[in-house]
């Protein structure tokens, strides 16, 4: 099949490069030209693992392409995927000026479209229960004057791609499963054709109901990592080390995997989804409690970590604490909603100073910080003149105690339990979230 993809962020690009790599002569589309060209050189706009050697090889074979002009591409594509941005606004609600943007776009391409061959619009944007029905297929059908499920097809396609794990995720879906919310039965051969020979379950439905999988997904994610960080503060408070109950939880299989302690979750997608339906509840008359409080048990987390660096510094003031890891998640340089931002916003207004370090986000720190916090292209070099240290990515390089060693203070605070103790030189205080004190 032929498919072009709308939007070259993290869901755009990633699709359209892994549908290349299946054999999809596949297009993607972006109003932004600088990034288009970047992307046609092989350079993409942000970090996944195995995503530039993966859009080199497809560019290579020529199965992939980029564009900005969306009327020369859709004239031979058999399926259209909307992959473009619903970032939150500040009220709580979901911002869909960009897929109604895109809605406008193609419907304007489909009303000249000089072919018989049908073409199939996937939603893969991550949007609130009701958009497709309520806003695509009424944006389409105005621009176009075309009849949904007669002259084009309509599909909701949500993604459930982990960031740093996206190339896995999408190639061998067998854990996620893949859904097709369908308009009609044509449209979702369409699309079940194209993900025939994929390894997993798929399930079809209706457009709505595979809107809200993608939430209902990530809340109950969101909540299992708001409910492991209490447990473990329970068990810190307690003089019990939380890996130990953790182990005796995952015993029981009826119980989730997303139950790793530490400072929080963020990125792109737990935080704003947990948002959007929260203001969605509220908007049709229902309290979303247990939702509502995932996220402010998940606000708070990440200064739990500056409480217990408070208990053996009387004063941050003048204290220069280094920061391992940056961005929300490894492999990755996502750092929206990171929860280091929130331990470095709240080090800084106490008067400390900050060594940074990350594998790959450094410049989108940078970007927001300035010259606030100071920034190093190694871990020893931020940890040299450090007082203290707070692991806040689970980076697999901040494993080694090796590179711990040469801190000028001997106070490491494991914000993701991934530091074994006993390897520390006995001089040194490890303390983590969950580990008795």
């Amino acid at each position: 099949m032929i498919a072009t993809v709308i939007g070259a962020g993290h869901v755009g690009l990633t699709t359209a490069v892994c549908l290349a790599s299946k054999g999809h002569k596949t297009y993607c589309v972006d109003r932004n030209k600088k990034i288009v060209r970047n992307i046609k050189d092989g350079i993409t706009p942000f970090y996944e693992e195995g995503l530039e050697e993966l859009l080199k090889d497809v560019l290579h074979k020529n199965m992939f392409k980029t564009a900005t002009d969306l009327k020369k591409v859709l004239n031979t594509s058999d399926i259209v995927f909307i992959c473009v941005g619903t970032p939150i606004k500040e009220n709580g609600t979901i911002d869909l000026s960009e897929v109604k943007k895109a809605s406008i776009e193609v419907g304007n391409v489909l009303k000249h479209l000089q072919r018989q061959k049908w073409l199939l619009i996937v939603l893969k944007s991550t949007v609130i229960p009701g958009t497709t029905q309520n806003l695509v297929i009424p944006t389409l059908e105005t621009r176009s004057g075309k009849k949904a499920g007669e002259d084009f097809g309509v599909c909701v396609n949500p993604e459930f791609l982990r960031e740093g794990q996206a190339i896995r995720d999408f190639l061998s879906p067998k854990d996620m499963g893949i859904v097709i919310g369908e308009i009609n039965s044509t449209s979702g051969d369409i699309l079940f054709n194209l993900y025939k020979d994929f390894s997993c379950e798929i399930l079809r439905t209706d457009l709505t109901s595979a809107e809200m999988i993608k939430y209902a997904r990530n809340c109950y994610l969101a909540k299992d990592i708001s409910f492991a960080n209490e447990i473990a503060n329970i068990c810190q408070k307690l003089g019990i080390d939380y890996l130990k109950v953790k182990k005796g939880m995952e015993m029981d299989r009826r119980i989730g995997s997303f139950l790793n302690a530490g400072v929080g979750f963020g990125g792109s997608c737990l935080p704003k989804d947990v948002r959007a339906l929260i203001s969605k509840a509220r908007e049709i008359g229902v309290q979303p409690r247990i939702i509502k409080a995932t996220l402010e048990a998940n606000n708070s987390q990440p200064y739990v970590i500056i409480h217990l660096l408070k208990r053996f510094m009387k004063s941050l003031r003048n204290k220069r604490i280094a920061i391992l890891g940056l961005s929300f998640k490894p492999y990755t340089d996502d750092v929206r909603d990171a929860p280091s931002f929130k331990i470095i916003e709240g080090l800084l207004s106490q008067g400390a100073s900050l060594n940074v370090y990350d594998p790959v986000a450094i410049e989108n720190t940078r970007a927001l910080f300035g010259n606030k916090i100071s920034y190093f292209e190694r871990a020893e070099k931020a940890l040299s003149n450090s007082d203290a240290c707070i692991i806040a990515t689970e980076w697999p390089e901040f494993e080694d105690s090796r590179i711990y060693r040469n801190m000028s203070g001997r106070i490491i605070l494991d914000g993701r339990r991934i530091l074994d103790p006993n390897s520390l030189p006995s001089d040194f205080k490890y303390v983590a979230i969950g580990y008795p004190l």
